[in-house]
């Protein structure tokens, strides 16, 4: 898990309102994706998630920014010299219910991707083709030609994963893919996506707001607020020892299996919290931080190494001691 897939340098996004305000969705994110791993992005709604997803596949353009793929700068190429980069960057939705076209069946669902990049020459080729994707991700031959309002949620999931990998991707990004699922299909469908990653060699851009989902299927985790990075790190370091103010109030949101710990008391978030279209100067976190300083509050804290991960906090290194 050492070779870099997918880089980002400096990348923003913004979009203008009709009141001609700017929405900080995205500002100066670096990252990496590295080949076989599962990144999970965490942070509350809103906080520029799925924003960042799209960018980094570029469904959504960025406004400034650099982003490799493959050790290729893919960030200005036109698109038809992105066709093959497209394809080896899927996305999986969040709502199994509004990804699929309820006037096709599964088989043309599935088969889309693979008509729209030409991959398979006769009818025979494609229905082989189709039936082994459906077949990978549980789904039986005799629903090949029912609809989508046929299927339960976590049927319909799987037909969404189906269609993700029909091009053998890289990289596909996971946008709360068990966010509108019951918790016992959430499963079924987590251990699908570390099967097919085992099998395929896929990374994943996991997306969540779940820790405990982000907990167990993720490699490392990179935590976001209100458009920026706070924190990068393996997920069993951060989880321990989340080193960020942010990070640390996330956790302890985690709810516990143990009775006794309804009556623990654990330190909720105050302050006003930012509006995207005009975030505060300094750490966009100050305004609900208990540790914040003066420095917090004119400063942008960058990213930089703290007991093993990236931390982008001023207090950093105090508040580890």
């Amino acid at each position: 898990m050492n070779e870099i897939l997918l880089e980002a340098k400096g990348l923003t996004t913004e979009f203008t309102l009709k009141n001609r305000k700017k929405v900080h969705a995205v500002s100066d994110v670096s990252l990496e994706i590295f080949k076989g791993e599962t990144l999970a992005l965490v942070g509350e709604s809103g906080c520029g998630k799925s924003t960042l997803g799209r960018t980094l596949i570029r469904l959504i353009k960025a406004t400034s920014g650099e982003i490799t793929f493959g050790g290729v700068d893919i960030t200005s190429l036109r698109e038809k010299d992105f066709g093959p980069y497209r394809r080896r960057m899927q996305l999986i939705f969040q709502d199994p219910y509004a990804s699929l076209d309820p006037r096709m069946t599964v088989r043309d669902i599935v088969a889309e991707p693979l008509k729209t990049h030409k991959l398979c020459h006769t009818r025979e080729e494609m229905s082989e083709r189709v039936l082994s994707l459906l077949r990978d991700v549980g789904i039986p031959e005799e629903f090949l030609f029912r609809y989508p309002h046929q299927f339960s949620g976590g049927q319909r999931q799987r037909i969404g994963i189906a269609r993700a990998i029909a091009l053998d991707p890289a990289l596909i990004v996971c946008d709360e893919p068990v966010s509108a699922l019951d918790v016992s299909v959430q499963n079924q469908i987590l251990n699908l996506l570390r099967q097919l990653q085992h099998e395929r060699g896929l990374s994943y851009l996991f997306i969540s707001h779940d820790l405990s989902v982000v907990r167990f299927i993720s490699d490392r985790i990179c935590v976001m607020f209100l458009g920026r990075l706070c924190e990068i790190g393996r997920t069993a370091e951060v989880y321990s020892a989340p080193l960020h103010p942010y990070t640390r109030f996330l956790i302890n949101a985690i709810p516990k299996a143990d009775p006794a710990a309804r009556f623990e008391e654990k330190p909720l978030l105050t302050g006003e919290l930012p509006s995207p279209t005009d975030p505060p100067p300094g750490c966009r976190f100050h305004t609900r931080c208990p540790y914040a300083t003066e420095c917090c509050r004119r400063e942008v804290p960058q990213l930089r190494p703290v007991a093993g991960r990236l931390v982008a906090c001023h207090r950093a290194e105090e508040l580890h001691r």
